[in-house]
């Protein structure tokens, strides 16, 4: 096919992604942008490319240490907003989970878990999400709220008449009628059924489920005053500040940074 047929067709997705890549490299200028190890994993790869044969194949450039430009610009001092509206990839299912916390008229504490029980998908990876989430948000929140996004990765598995909650036909649908939890997760959902905090993390299970509407009118204005309530901004920024999390905020921020 002679290039003039090309230009007339419409682009393949693989031709689409590749020039939306190179049109994004050129934004870049005079830094290269690299990709950490577990980018890669997700395709199945386990080698990297080193610094110097990224060098090599990018002559006069220097390795990028700051933000990137192809991302939305973050401002000097990040709060949990940003983060929202900026970094995390999707947050319909999180608005919709909350504001059915919030028609229920139950504690602020629940909106708010209930608001960021599942950031550790939208911000970061999807195995173990809970344990992400949690961590993320631990220096920030009470611990009612941290504790209950860590286990509520583990409560969803199993029902709980309570509170009508059981196990979900999605997930049957997702992993198969065979599918069993793995042990630490069994181990979890034991070690929380006494738990003091357990009903807040259960709650957040029965406001999960049922949070999948794709034409669900949500809007995070409605949160804002419970976020400032229940959230402790740090004055430096969220990332910029001294906590066992800061390092996983500054990571959202400058994700393709070299070292």
């Amino acid at each position: 096919m002679g290039p003039h047929a090309a230009a007339s067709r419409p682009l393949t997705p693989a031709e689409q992604a590749d020039e939306l890549e190179e049109r994004m490299m050129e934004e870049l200028n005079d830094k290269i942008a690299t990709k950490s190890v577990l980018f890669t994993l997700a395709d199945g790869q386990t080698d990297m490319v080193s610094g110097a044969q990224l060098m090599a194949q990018n002559p006069g450039k220097h390795f990028l240490m700051g933000a990137d430009p192809r991302l939305p610009k973050m401002p000097e001092k990040p709060t949990l907003i940003d983060f929202f509206k900026h970094r995390f990839a999707s947050t319909n299912h999180l608005l919709q989970s909350a504001t059915h916390a919030l028609k229920a008229g139950l504690d602020e504490k629940v909106v708010l878990a209930c608001l960021l029980h599942d950031i550790g998908v939208v911000s970061f990876i999807r195995c173990d999400h809970g344990y992400w989430g949690a961590q993320l948000i631990e220096p920030y929140v009470d611990e009612e709220v941290s504790w209950s996004v860590r286990v509520h990765q583990a409560l969803r598995f199993f029902p709980d008449e309570s509170v009508g909650y059981k196990y979900p036909d999605l997930y049957v649908k997702f992993f198969g009628a065979d599918y069993k939890p793995e042990p630490y997760i069994e181990a979890e959902y034991q070690r929380a059924r006494n738990h003091k905090y357990y009903m807040t993390a259960r709650l957040i299970c029965v406001n999960d489920i049922y949070s999948f509407d794709p034409d669900a009118k949500v809007d995070l204005d409605d949160f804002v005053d419970i976020i400032g309530r229940n959230f402790r901004q740090p004055k430096e920024g969220l990332g910029l500040d001294n906590t066992p999390s800061s390092h996983m905020w500054r990571t959202l921020m400058w994700p393709t940074r070299f070292l």
